[in-house]
């Protein structure tokens, strides 16, 4: 004679199980009449009669006589009333949110950055799902296992969150810099591209999040070297040039090593663009406001009849030999003094 099952119910102890199959005594899949069905908070249990859903109970207390038998009586055309037992497969499907699923880039995502170009990117995250149609559910994922976990699914669940989020940053176009300012703009395009995907296989992905999206090294490097030429600003030029002095001067202390400057990779034309940087940078230093008025301070007076610069102390001019007035002038400040004038009454300068 058949055992028949009094109460059927499930104890979930487990973080990650999905769907639990419902293990009969010896071997058996028959209830009767006389049977009871538990089904707690975040699950659902589904009856399968013949490889049919017959139906899905939410959470309650349900008595197979009057809930449950009527159904599966009228879907099986079942003749012989309560008496009979009925051959049945429960599924219990846990409903409740699995979070801290992780998810991440195996290789980096192919973007054509406005400002870098070409530009690989990687990025990391976790997300939160649920089970929202146990029948959807069990037709398009679960099959005929006796359980299925978590890990039966993310792998696929995480190729198509980088695929929508692949699609969501190449159709924004924005900038690799602007990446990390628009995490939560990417989280809800995600989201909502995705969703449709889920509800296919009876998920709902109830979170998304992306903790991190990175650049390669190399692109850091230069996004670094934009920040600090950002930074310097208008002194950029100026540093440059100088930076080009400082290395001519170190060759120029060390004769040995400027063949191997050259030698190492940097060329002779390079040399002569630093050597043309090096020349840009003297001439600007002459034409300074500042070195333009030494000049005048070192000749002191001009000549009155060809307007050549003259020492203060020539008597006669260099370029047309006009006499010059014997008029004594500070060799500091050119100011005019007394012949006898031991000390500049403008600057104090001692002749």
């Amino acid at each position: 004679m058949a055992l028949f099952l009094r109460l059927i119910e499930w104890a979930d102890d487990s973080k990650n199980t999905l769907v639990y199959k419902y293990p009969f005594k010896n071997g058996g899949r028959e209830v009767n009449h006389k049977s009871k069905l538990i089904v707690k908070e975040s699950q659902e249990a589904v009856f399968v009669h013949k490889g049919q859903i017959c139906d899905i109970f939410p959470a309650g207390t349900y008595d197979m006589n009057t809930d449950i038998f009527p159904l599966l009586s009228k879907l099986a055309g079942w003749k012989y009333g309560f008496q009979t037992p009925i051959t049945v497969d429960v599924y219990f499907i846990n409903t409740k949110q699995f979070t801290g699923q992780k998810w991440g880039t195996a290789n980096p995502i192919m973007i054509r950055d406005p400002e870098f170009g070409m530009v690989r990117v990687k990025g990391y995250g976790s997300y939160a799902f649920k089970v929202d149609d146990a029948g959807a559910f069990l037709k398009e994922l679960f099959g005929t296992n006796s359980s299925f976990v978590t890990s039966d699914i993310t792998d696929y669940l995480k190729t198509m969150l980088v695929s929508a989020l692949t699609d969501a940053i190449g159709e924004s176009k924005i900038s690799a810099l602007d990446l990390a300012g628009n995490t939560t703009e990417f989280n809800q395009i995600v989201k909502a591209n995705i969703q449709s995907k889920f509800k296919e296989i009876g998920l709902k992905l109830t979170n998304l999040f992306i903790e991190n999206m990175s650049v390669p090294e190399e692109v850091e490097k230069a996004i670094d070297e934009r920040s600090r030429l950002g930074i310097l600003g208008d002194k950029t030029d100026v540093m440059m040039r100088v930076a080009a002095a400082e290395a001519m001067k170190e060759a120029a202390k060390n004769p040995g090593t400027g063949g191997d400057f050259m030698g190492a990779g940097v060329g002779l034309g390079a040399g002569v663009g630093l050597g043309g940087i090096f020349a840009d940078a003297f001439r600007s230093a002459q034409n300074s406001p500042q070195s333009q008025s030494e000049p005048q301070k070192e000749s002191g007076r001009a000549c009155p009849k060809c307007g050549a610069s003259v020492s203060a102390k020539s008597k006669f001019c260099p370029e047309c030999g006009e006499k010059l007035a014997t008029k004594k002038f500070c060799p500091e400040c050119g100011a005019s003094v007394s012949a006898t004038a031991k000390f500049c009454p403008e600057c104090g300068t001692k002749f």
